[in-house]
C-alpha cells in the first residue's frame, strides 16, 4: 500500500493519495482544485485514480473532488451524513458510516465524526495485503495533531446561530464513541496542519497516533475524566478569527465548486487594454510584490497579494469573488510564474485570472500614504484599525485601534467611514499592506502605520492592552 501527503503551505491543508500496488489503483481523499499534482504523483507511482473522496463540506478551501472526477473519470464520494441541510447539491456516491470503498486489496471505511460540521466523516484504512484491521485513519478536519477541528465556523462564517455548542457536544462523543475506542497504534492522518484556521492550536507534525493523541492532547483529560462541560469550555474559548470567505467556500462546497477542466496558459496583458480595463473598472491589477515594495509606489487601484505570502489565504482577502467581477490580471515574471499564482488562487475560487504583465512600467502609480508611529497620535482619521487576529490585539495594540480582522474587512465595510480617511496596521507590515490596498481598490482613503505594530513598539511608544 502506498501513502501519500500531498501538503500545501499557503493553506495549511492536506491532501492524501492512497494506492494499492497490486491492482495499481489509488484514491485522492480532500484533494484540491488544482490537480495536476495528483495525477501527476499517481502516474509516478504507475497507478490510476479511480476514486475521489472528501472528508466534509470545507470551509477554508474548494474541494478538487469534481475536477479530479471530471480530469480522471474516477467516482466522487461525499458524506451523505449530517441531515437534510447537509446533503450535497452535486451528483456523486453518497457514503454513511461503515460503508466501505475498495481500491485494489485496501478497504476504506467511512467513520462520521461529527463536531467540526454535522457531515464529518474520517476514513480508517485497512491494508488487506498486510493486515485485517485498520492501521490508518485520516482524520480531515476531525483530530490534529495536537488539536481539534474548531465547531464554531458555522457562526462564525456560515450565518449560523449558537450552533457551536452542539457542534462541541458531538465532537466530544465523536471522540469517545469513534476515536478513542481505536487501537493505540492506529496512525492518524489530519487534515490540516500548523497555520491552519481550522483549529487553534494545531501541531505541525504531518502524522500522529490516537495513542499519543490520548495521552498528551489538551482533550484527552477531559475524556478521561467524562468532563463533557469542561470540554466545550476549553475548546470554544480563543479560537482564531475565521475569515470571511469561509462562508463562500461552505456554500460553494456544497454545491459543487465550478469543474475548471484543463486551464489555457495565461498569455502577457496588452498594456493599452490593461489601461483602459483598470479605467473603465473591468480590469483589476494584483501586485504580487513586497509590502515594501507596494508602498514605495503602487499602481492605481490595485489590489495587493505578496507573492512570497500565503497567496490563496490573502488572495480571499484582498479579492471577494461574489461581489467582484473584475478580470484579474497578475504582476508576475512569466507565463510559468503566473500559472503558479493562479493554481493558488484557483484554491479559493479566485478563477477569474486573465493575464500578467512581468513589471508596472506605463501603469498609473501613486505613494501610498504611510504614517510614523510618532505621527500616529496627530493623524486626522476616521477610524483607526488593527487588522491582526483577535489573540495579538488583546496581547498589545496601538491605544485607540479596534480590531477587524484583515479577512473580514471586505465583508463588514458598513463598519467602516465611507468618506473619511482610515489608518491601518497590522505586526509587520503585510497583512496591513494585502488589506490596505484592498481598500484602497474599492474608493476607500487609506493610510498606514510604517513598520506597523513592531515598529510601534520599538520606538519605544505606549502600548494598550
Amino acid at each position: 500500500m502506498l501513502i501519500e501527503r500531498i501538503y500545501d503551505e499557503d493553506l495549511a491543508q492536506a491532501a492524501y493519495l492512497i494506492g494499492c500496488q497490486v491492482t495499481n489503483e489509488a484514491i485522492v481523499i480532500d484533494g484540491r482544485r488544482d490537480v495536476q499534482p495528483f495525477i501527476d504523483l499517481a502516474e509516478k507511482n504507475g497507478m490510476k485514480i479511480v476514486a475521489a473522496a472528501e472528508t466534509h463540506i470545507h470551509a477554508d478551501y474548494l474541494s478538487g473532488t469534481r475536477e479530479i472526477a471530471d480530469a480522471t473519470g474516477a467516482t466522487p464520494y461525499v458524506s451523505g451524513e449530517g441531515g437534510a441541510d447537509w446533503q450535497y447539491d452535486f451528483e456523486a456516491e453518497r457514503l454513511h458510516d461503515g460503508d466501505t470503498i475498495k481500491i485494489g486489496n485496501i478497504t476504506i471505511t467511512a467513520v462520521h465524526t461529527p463536531g467540526h460540521t454535522p457531515e464529518h466523516l474520517s476514513f480508517l484504512v485497512t491494508d488487506g495485503a498486510f493486515a485485517d484491521e485498520p492501521g490508518y485513519m485520516l482524520t480531515g478536519d476531525f483530530v490534529f495533531s495536537g488539536d481539534l477541528g474548531r465547531p464554531d465556523l458555522l457562526d462564525e462564517a456560515a450565518g449560523g446561530v449558537d450552533t457551536r455548542f452542539v457542534g462541541a457536544k458531538q465532537q466530544f462523543q465523536s471522540l469517545k464513541e469513534k476515536f478513542l475506542t481505536l487501537p493505540d497504534h492506529v496512525q492518524v492522518y489530519p487534515g490540516h496542519g500548523a497555520g491552519s484556521a481550522c483549529g487553534k492550536a494545531l501541531g505541525a507534525l504531518p502524522s500522529t497516533t490516537v495513542g499519543y493523541e490520548r495521552r498528551f492532547a489538551w482533550w484527552g483529560k477531559y475524556l478521561e475524566n467524562d468532563d463533557e462541560q469542561g470540554f466545550v469550555d476549553e475548546l470554544l474559548d480563543g479560537q482564531p478569527d475565521a475569515p470571511m470567505y469561509f462562508g463562500r467556500m461552505k456554500r460553494q462546497n456544497r454545491q459543487g465548486p465550478a469543474v475548471m477542466g484543463e486551464r489555457a496558459p495565461l498569455a502577457e496583458f496588452e498594456l493599452d487594454a490593461l489601461r483602459a480595463g483598470i479605467a473603465d473598472g473591468t480590469l483589476v491589477f494584483a501586485d504580487t510584490r513586497s509590502a515594501n515594495e507596494v508602498r514605495k509606489g503602487a499602481v492605481k487601484g490595485s489590489i495587493a497579494i505578496p507573492g512570497s505570502g500565503p497567496i490563496a489565504t490573502q488572495g480571499s482577502w484582498a479579492y471577494d469573488p461574489e461581489t467582484d467581477d473584475r478580470g484579474i490580471v497578475l504582476l508576475a515574471d512569466d507565463a510559468d510564474h503566473a500559472r503558479t499564482i493562479w493554481d493558488h488562487l484557483v484554491r479559493v475560487g479566485i478563477d477569474k485570472v486573465v493575464g500578467y504583465r512581468t513589471s508596472i512600467d506605463g501603469l498609473e502609480t501613486f505613494r501610498p500614504t504611510v504614517i510614523q508611529p510618532q505621527e500616529v497620535e496627530g493623524f486626522e482619521r476616521d477610524a483607526f484599525i488593527d487588522v491582526r487576529a483577535k489573540s495579538e490585539h488583546a496581547a498589545g495594540h496601538i491605544p485607540g485601534s479596534t480590531q477587524l480582522h484583515a479577512g473580514r474587512l471586505l465583508w463588514q465595510q458598513d463598519e467602516l467611514p465611507k468618506d473619511g480617511t482610515i489608518l491601518v496596521y497590522c505586526q509587520s507590515g503585510v497583512r496591513q499592506s494585502v488589506a490596505a490596498n484592498a481598500l484602497r481598490s474599492l474608493g476607500y482613503d487609506v493610510a498606514e502605520v510604517e513598520g506597523a505594530f513592531s515598529g510601534w513598539a520599538a520606538a519605544g511608544l505606549p502600548v494598550e492592552k
